[in-house]
């Protein structure tokens, strides 16, 4: 039963009008002295027990009401008054639309990180090889590409283009061993790259989930027996990618080894010491660790190959031809260096845990096709399938984890 009131005084002539537009019968409808009831919605039947002193009102909208009325002069689809009566989507299609747009928008948004994350890391990989090739000094690059990083945050913070976060005496203390673990792991994988092939690196690399669970296994964290299998074709496919490698160096193997150690050590320690910074976010957290990392290491690269670089430099002139070209091979793999790494983060914050593990691993598919392209290294069918069952291997493992971390989040709900 609807019960409404209505006005005593109703026009007869805009009730005939409402015939021909119904969307003015919600007009009709206003407060008035006398209530009535309907059984049904208004316009599919006659309306009961109306009370409505002007005959010639009731007699006008007792037939706008007629289930005979003539067809055109109202629906009789079932809607309501307010459907009826406007042309203009409902609040739900609106908020509903609206929504579909903020995820595309966001999609989108989401798409160019990635996109960007992709080419800016292939970019860093190509020319910071080209440097290396002529100029075959790892320290001393991996140090200008810290201090590049440093320089570009120096900007954002003095120009406030990025809000610079309050630093405080104990997050600098949390941050001085992620940000050496950092430097462990950067300056290896430079050693790496200057003695083997890009690509027989990056597959080396790829064999990080092995030592996180390895070190997270002997500090107290345990896993499911998924995750310990999805270990098992990495360890096969970076064992037979590295018996096939035409490029071999066992240098080139100890540094990216070396290296996944560094930033799997980097990643627990900071957990551990930096869970009360997180007002702080990825890309400030990021640029400070570069600051601290080109403290820890440019003194080191110093007294490892100082006395070299001048040498060095005059030869990778005269390899190259123009200084001008090689200035370019190195301002480019700094930069790039961070762009890439700010992009991860930015990503990071923008999706899950698994889907950045996922995307990750499809990056080290793209980097090691580009260069192979580019520097056109001789690729055995071997090492290809080595490397496809290595980074497949890595696939499985966030597969496995990232069921493993929501299983740790129930049990936190639960207890």
């Amino acid at each position: 039963m609807i019960s409404l009131n209505l006005s005593a005084s109703l026009n007869p002539g805009l009730l005939h009008k409402t015939r021909q537009n119904p969307t003015r019968l919600s007009a009709l409808l206003v407060t008035g002295d006398k209530p009535f009831s309907c059984r049904y919605p208004l316009g599919l039947s006659p309306i009961p027990n109306l009370q409505i002193r002007d005959s010639a009102a009731k007699k006008s909208l007792l037939s706008l009401t007629n289930p005979k009325t003539p067809a055109g002069s109202f629906s009789r689809r079932p809607r309501s008054i307010a459907a009826a009566g406007s042309s203009d989507p409902s609040p739900d299609s609106d908020s509903g639309e609206a929504e579909k747009k903020e995820k595309k928008a966001k999609n989108l948004q989401l798409g160019i990180v990635f996109g960007l994350w992709y080419f800016q890391n292939i970019v860093f990989n190509i020319f910071n090889k080209k440097a290396l090739n002529v100029f075959p000094y790892p320290w001393l690059l991996a140090s200008f590409q810290l201090f590049a990083g440093s320089i570009w945050m120096l900007v954002l913070w003095s120009f406030k283009l990025y809000p610079c976060p309050k630093i405080s005496k104990p997050f600098i203390i949390a941050l001085l061993g992620p940000a050496l673990f950092h430097t462990i792991g950067h300056i290896s994988a430079c050693v790496s790259f200057s003695k083997v092939a890009v690509s027989f690196t990056h597959v080396i690399k790829s064999a990080e989930p092995v030592f996180s669970v390895i070190f997270s296994s002997f500090l107290g964290d345990s896993y499911p027996l998924a995750v310990w299998l999805s270990i098992l074709p990495i360890v096969m496919g970076c064992s037979l990618a590295a018996v096939t490698e035409v490029s071999f160096n066992l240098g080139g193997l100890s540094g990216a080894m070396i290296s996944n150690v560094g930033f799997v050590l980097r990643n627990i320690y900071s957990k551990r010491s930096l869970q009360s910074f997180k007002e702080i976010d990825g890309l400030n957290l990021y640029g400070w660790i570069s600051i601290l990392s080109l403290v820890y290491l440019f003194p080191v690269a110093i007294f490892v190959e100082g006395s070299q670089w001048v040498q060095g430099y005059h030869k990778a002139i005269a390899s190259v031809g123009k200084p001008s070209t090689f200035y370019i091979w190195v301002l480019l793999s700094g930069v790039f260096y961070h762009l890439y790494n700010q992009s991860s983060y930015q990503a990071l914050d923008e999706i899950s845990p698994l889907t950045f593990s996922v995307g990750n691993t499809m990056k080290r598919v793209v980097v090691i096709v580009s260069t192979v392209i580019v520097f056109r290294n001789p690729v055995r069918p071997l090492n290809a399938l080595g490397s496809a069952i290595a980074i497949f291997g890595t696939f499985l493992y966030s597969q496995a984890t990232a069921k493993k971390k929501k299983i740790d989040v129930g049990d936190d709900k639960k207890n």
